[in-house]
């Protein structure tokens, strides 16, 4: 289905419910949501929220949570340096209004780490210093646990071919996507979803961009080793059935493939995602073998090749989407 003549696909902005509505007339921030290279902007939503630091801390960068770190250890050292000077005399052997002083005897007490050069000499130190010691308690251990958290989550290593093809598979177009396991120990349990988002219109003009779930041969995989090409058969039932690739790139249409996993060495399910415009679909190719057996009945994978492709030979090409189980 194409866009009236009035319409860009290229202007509709994605919704909630799948349909296409116009900008909002007040401009906010767009802020990226990304699947796999495919980037969505939503306006509106806020990244910090105050009621789950927790996610903002997890999703931020290493070098943002790094400056976040350090930052937050000036500031509070900072505070407490200010307290102890506001009252002179409470710190033995720090100058009268000496900041710097103050500030190296904080980074001290919050480590609870102290040399003995300088000490609280006041009731007033000491009760500023037993509380610095009890946040830097509490300090140590957050920043611990969120250190933690972010070396501890789990990533899938999945190598995707470059292009997906469209190629003959048993006298029926098929549609396909190679994949490789990139871990040197197996997958198991794997699961994968293959839909295409496609710009539909109505009879009343309105554009919808509609996400179909595209039918797979097999799309679970119990033991993930070596390389799996999915496969979709172009058929009548299929929503890319009659489509050109002039009809793809027109109407926008994008592959979403999502994959599930449990990595036995981690213990975890595993998730990743991978998204593909229509402009990289190659019609009347296919891929090149990856998969080999040596003279010894053994079973190779060579990672290097998932993307490499060549002329489908089965049938001549075409640019028209449609008139087994994957490879160990």
């Amino acid at each position: 289905m194409r866009p009236s003549s009035d319409h860009s696909p290229k202007r509709p902005v994605l919704s909630g419910d799948n349909g296409v509505q116009r900008p909002p007339a007040r401009r906010g921030t767009a802020r990226p949501v990304r699947i796999g290279a495919f980037e969505l902007f939503t306006t509106g939503a806020s990244r910090f929220d105050l009621r789950d630091p927790y996610h903002f801390i997890a999703t931020m960068s290493w070098p943002v949570f790094f400056l976040c770190l350090v930052v937050s250890e000036l500031l509070i050292n900072s505070g407490f340096a200010l307290l102890y000077i506001a009252v002179p005399g409470s710190i033995a052997n720090v100058p009268a209004g000496s900041f710097v002083d103050a500030f190296f005897f904080s980074i001290e007490t919050l480590a609870t780490v102290g040399y003995g050069t300088m000490v609280p000499a006041t009731r007033y130190g000491h009760v500023i210093s037993a509380i610095e010691i009890v946040c830097g308690i509490v300090y140590t251990a957050v920043v611990t646990g969120v250190i933690f958290i972010r070396f501890s989550k789990p990533k899938v290593k999945i190598v995707y071919a470059e292009r997906p093809v469209v190629a003959n598979h048993n006298g029926v177009p098929t549609l396909m996507i190679r994949i490789a396991n990139g871990r040197t120990h197996v997958l198991t349990d794997a699961s994968v979803r293959l839909s295409a988002l496609i710009l539909e219109s109505t009879p009343e003009g309105q554009l919808f961009r509609r996400m179909h779930s595209l039918e797979l041969a097999l799309s679970h995989f119990p033991l993930f080793a070596l390389t799996w090409t999915l496969m979709h058969k172009i058929d009548e039932r299929s929503p890319l059935h009659a489509h050109s690739a002039d009809d793809l790139i027109r109407d926008g249409v994008r592959l979403m493939l999502s994959i599930e996993a449990r990595d036995p060495a981690l213990s975890v399910q595993v998730h990743d995602l991978m998204s593909y415009p229509a402009e990289t679909i190659a019609f009347g190719m296919r891929y090149s073998d990856a998969v080999s057996w040596d003279d010894r009945g053994r079973t190779s994978a060579d990672i290097r090749r998932v993307s490499l492709i060549e002329p489908d030979l089965a049938a001549p090409r075409s640019t028209t989407a449609g008139s087994q189980e994957p490879p160990a």
